[in-house]
């Protein structure tokens, strides 16, 4: 079934000599990185020179204490491991253009299933959820050949009755965003005023009227959900057995002609492990291969609602051009968000990695799945050669469940669906409930060969890896208008979580088996490689951030040295590798059009995040390796907090999260405060010794004024966004510890 769409690309390109889309190499870019690269190198090179001559100096010399020179050299050698992975990124950075006009008629455009996954209805309201899910239904693509699927991992029966709520309400606003040519097809985004949306229109007295009504159907829609979500039944639910749900349009006008709406809420007991994010989806994967089963996937989380209907055609102007389609498994579009404030104080936007990484990893082989925002090739997540004509039935069964019907799937073509027979789909129903069950991955493939990985709670990434390494290869659109749209973290408490849960998952691929830098070089390009294990790897930097923050400013308060004189040569070189780096941060901040305000705030939550996030998530990750503790997920809370937004547009930190964050936070930028004035203090009286402790003062400068906000939150602010006296006290007791402990340890 999988080739058949590719053939038909083939058939109708070779008539054709107008590509689909063209990929273009920034060569301007190129140069400017690769000579950063070579440089840099150098200047590395040099750094490990002196502190091992240094450091072999200091061990017969015995003059000064080895300890700080020791942990700092290996602060210096973690940083540079992370850079040259990341250097992979920038070596050959790419942009494409797409061109969705020459595609062939809607007869020929192969089917699309939507996957939508929620999983807790108090976190993830359910009237954002449905917006997603009129959105998606709302594309501009054959309504015959869309289908979309709602999981409730959650299982909650608010969710089923707003889901069916929605689709009356869609059976109005799909035919109006057809009619008019609306193009912000998310109704909540419409009505808000979040996008400019240029209509078509052909009578403007006959829009005004038509979106007047619609206006009112909405808001009609909307308090019926609100209230449905109000209800004391809205919680999750862990024990329950398998809902699928077909909602089929009654209508008979083709100009009303709607989307397949699948309702699906996989079994889940509190004694079957149910695998998180990748159960769901390989339980959506299997639910709509009796229903629909279309070759391509768009991948979408609850909150991401379609900005632009047309990022299917775009889509599909690379999964239908025959030179990239046989091997193409995914389309990855950015994530954006809605709600950023101008300040974007918590690095909201992930910048740097739709805009840098992404495009530098689709010049070698493409970006990692990024577990939303996706066109995926079903194929891909199939164990390939196992799906041949002469395999026994017997063997298909070990990989992919008991099933006749699923099996028999593999190799049929897309199940057309007929309006106003829902009758035909009575008859796998029952099926479709038996490959939602608990027990039915038992004994077979799923989530280890075949379907999305169960490996890590970060199935996206270790999904990634296992579709490259199986040699196929992805490409990165990123179109003018923002193809989809969602909610941001808007306080540091879902920040670091979430950064957290983000390393624990990636660290966790990073410390086994399927560790890139292990698992790739014979797999994938070296560089592919790198780029995965950089995003694998890159937390141990917390490693180089604790040290950084505290020997520096101890040796500075015990009288010790551990970077060279200004005087002497070496200093140029540190000088040189702080300040290239820094230039390069902010020539590619202002290369992607954002302001260098960017880099003090992507500077500063790296550094939170190092010290908090990247610290608990990397021991959680160990820990879990050890069988100490179990992987757990938590999803983004997605409420809105009128509070909590009035700050977040204000440009100040919310620092309401737990002391687990904040202590360390407030200690070592207490502590770099403390040795700076000291430092200071030190020049003031004794000039002679600031050629001894420049560096060292400067660094504990930087570090607390990167931590400002928060000394600004222990000492001034009053709101209920500031640290809490309580949370002050025990940093002061840590910091207290921190230099009882470090004069010991710095003075050995």
């Amino acid at each position: 079934m999988f080739r058949v769409w590719t053939t038909m690309a083939l058939q109708m390109m070779n008539s054709s000599s107008h590509p689909l889309h063209l990929c273009h190499l920034k060569k301007s870019t190129l140069i400017i990185n690769r000579l950063y690269i070579l440089f840099h190198s150098i200047a590395l090179i040099l750094l490990f020179s002196f502190r091992i001559s240094s450091i072999l100096t200091l061990f017969h010399s015995k003059n000064q204490p080895f300890i700080p020179h020791l942990l700092i050299f290996i602060s210096e050698l973690t940083l540079s491991f992370i850079w040259i992975l990341s250097q992979s990124f920038l070596w050959r950075p790419v942009t494409r253009t797409v061109f969705p006009e020459r595609l062939p008629g809607d007869d020929q455009l192969p089917p699309i299933d939507v996957f939508i996954c929620t999983a807790d209805p108090r976190a993830e309201p359910p009237l954002g959820v449905m917006n997603t899910v009129i959105s998606a239904m709302a594309l501009n693509y054959p309504a015959e050949k869309l289908s979309v699927y709602l999981s409730d991992d959650g299982g909650c029966p608010v969710t089923l009755e707003a889901m069916r709520e929605a689709l009356k309400f869609a059976k109005m606003w799909v035919p109006f965003c057809n009619k008019y040519g609306v193009k912000t097809i998310c109704p909540e985004a419409y009505f808000t005023g979040r996008e400019v949306d240029d209509e078509v229109m052909v009578d403007s007295l006959e829009f005004g009227a038509e979106q007047r009504r619609i206006k009112e159907e909405y808001e009609s829609f909307a308090l019926k959900v609100t209230k449905i979500s109000e209800s004391g039944s809205c919680i999750s639910n862990k024990d329950h057995s398998p809902v699928v749900e077909v909602m089929v349009d009654e209508g008979t006008n083709d100009e009303r002609k709607m989307p397949l709406l699948v309702y699906v809420s996989r079994e889940k007991r509190p004694s079957h492990p149910h695998h998180f994010k990748a159960g769901a989806l390989n339980a959506l994967l299997r639910v709509s291969s009796l229903l629909s089963n279309s070759p391509y996937i768009l991948g979408l989380d609850c909150d991401m609602y379609c900005n632009d209907k047309n990022s299917a055609r775009q889509a599909m102007c690379f999964h239908l051009d025959p030179n990239i389609s046989p091997s193409l498994a995914f389309v990855q579009f950015p994530q954006t968000f809605h709600n950023i404030s101008k300040h974007d104080i918590y690095e909201s936007t992930l910048r740097c990695l739709f805009t840098t990484l992404w495009s530098g990893m689709d010049g070698i082989k493409g970006p990692c799945l990024s577990g939303t925002c996706y066109y995926l090739k079903r194929e891909a997540l199939y164990e390939l050669p196992l799906i041949q004509e002469d395999i026994n039935l017997k063997e298909l069964k070990q990989c992919f469940g008991s099933s006749n019907e699923f099996i028999r799937s593999l190799y049929k073509k897309y199940n057309a669906k007929l309006d106003n027979e829902k009758d035909l789909f009575d008859e796998s129903l029952q099926e479709t409930k038996h490959l939602a069950s608990c027990e039915y991955e038992y004994g077979t493939k799923w989530g280890n060969e075949v379907g999305f990985r169960y490996f890590s709670v970060t199935e996206d990434f270790i999904t990634s890896i296992t579709i490259h390494c199986k040699h196929w290869f992805s490409v990165y659109y990123m179109p003018s208008r923002p193809s989809f749209m969602g909610s941001c973290t808007m306080n540091l408490n879902d920040l670091l979580i979430q950064g957290t849960r983000w390393t624990a998952g990636l660290m966790e691929v990073g410390l086994s088996r399927f560790c890139p830098l292990i698992y790739g070089p014979s797999r994938m390009p070296i560089l592919q490689s790198f780029c995965y294990a950089w995003m694998a790897l890159c937390h141990i930097g917390f490693i180089s951030l604790w040290i950084l923050a505290t020997i520096p400013p101890l040796s500075l308060l015990n009288d010790i040295t551990v970077y060279p004189k200004v005087t002497n040569p070496f200093f140029l070189v540190f000088l040189y590798v702080f300040v290239l780096s820094n230039l390069q941060h902010m020539r590619e901040i202002h290369s992607t059009g954002a302001s260098l305000l960017t880099w003090k705030h992507e500077q500063r939550v790296w550094m939170m995040k190092a010290i908090t996030s990247y610290l608990y998530g990397s021991t959680h990750a160990v820990m879990e390796k050890l069988g100490v503790k179990e992987a757990n997920f938590l999803p983004t809370n997605k409420v809105i907090n009128e509070d909590e937004v009035k700050l977040h547009q204000m440009g100040i930190y919310n620092f309401q999260t737990s002391s687990m964050f904040l202590v360390p936070l407030c200690s070592l930028v207490t502590l770099n405060l403390l040795g700076f004035v000291v430092g200071i203090i030190r020049t003031v009286f004794h000039k002679e010794c600031i050629d001894e402790i420049l560096v060292q003062t400067f660094l504990a400068f930087y570090v607390a004024l990167m931590g400002y906000p928060v000394l600004e939150g222990m000492m001034l602010r009053k709101d209920k966004g500031r640290i809490t006296p309580t949370v002050s006290c025990y940093s002061l007791i840590f910091t207290v510890f921190i230099l009882s402990f470090g004069k010991l340890l710095v003075t050995y």
